[in-house]
């Protein structure tokens, strides 16, 4: 993890403070997403966007509690880039990071990928929210099927789902 990332990371902690499972679900999907552009060969800039938004990409869930009653995941792709936006250029970072970073809060819930970025924060989203949210074995291999493109990706979720 560069310092750039543990900048955000810890940030990330003070913003969800005392809130451990989502501290915990963040931790994890940014631990797949940094394994899987590991292996995918991904150059430096994109790794770096990929963690970092791996790291925030649920930055909107507490707003979205708060101002709708629920967060669901159209509501926290609205909500997220503005707080996200905040945080990463008080951090210091470059627009061109934030637009970035944004962008991908933008559409983690939107199974559409055309870059590798997303669809690496696609994937290790659905690595953690496959055992967080018990998903059925169908659930699961119907997730595998639809979501999956990257080869680190498809192994990762037939070995750790046993497909």
């Amino acid at each position: 993890m560069n310092q750039s990332v543990r900048n955000v990371f810890y940030a990330m902690v003070e913003l969800y403070s005392p809130d451990t499972l989502r501290i915990q679900h963040f931790t994890k999907v940014y631990t797949y997403a940094s394994y899987i552009g590991n292996m995918e060969n991904l150059d430096d800039k994109t790794q770096e966007i990929l963690e970092i938004a791996a790291v925030v990409h649920d930055i909107g869930i507490h707003v979205c509690e708060e101002k709708y009653g629920h967060c669901s995941g159209d509501l926290q792709e609205k909500e997220g880039p503005v707080i996200a936006q905040k945080m990463l250029s008080e951090l210091g970072f470059s627009d061109e990071l934030i637009e970035r970073v944004s962008f991908l809060i933008a559409h983690h819930h939107t199974y559409n990928a055309n870059s590798i970025d997303w669809q690496i924060l696609l994937e290790s989203d659905f690595l953690v929210n496959g055992l967080e949210d018990n998903l059925s074995k169908e659930a699961l291999t119907a997730g595998y099927k639809n979501i999956f493109k990257t080869e680190s990706g498809k192994d990762l979720c037939k070995k750790m789902f046993g497909l």
